[in-house]
């Protein structure tokens, strides 16, 4: 199984991680299931951009960018040209390194 290796994010992941996850799975639902709580306020429909990442390492081995995701993306907080929302980028054979921005836009975000 692939390896997703998570870069230290102040609040999901403040050492970094390191998590598997099978191909086929979002990057999005392999962080869920193994305890990194990354945001998804539209529950990984692509309709905002809370779980924005940028994909370090192995950009080039998941699926391809489609229209909808695209034009969420141009919204998103720190756009950089490896952006992917994790709710769309589907794993494939390949580790990844994935690095969750320090910010996301959410303003219903909460705080508990």
């Amino acid at each position: 199984m692939p390896v997703i290796k998570i870069l230290p994010h102040p609040e999901y992941a403040p050492d970094g991680a390191e998590v598997t996850a099978p191909a086929g799975t979002s990057i999005c639902e392999a962080l869920l299931d193994n305890g990194i709580p990354i945001e998804h306020a539209c529950d990984m429909s692509c309709a905002c951009t809370t779980c924005h990442v940028v994909v370090r390492e192995g950009f080039d081995s998941l699926n391809e960018l489609d229209e909808n995701e695209e034009d969420m993306l141009d919204r998103a907080w720190g756009l950089e040209p490896l952006s992917r929302l994790s709710c769309q980028a589907i794993v494939a054979q390949k580790d990844l390194v994935v690095e969750i921005p320090k910010y996301s836009i959410n303003l219903a975000k909460e705080k508990h």
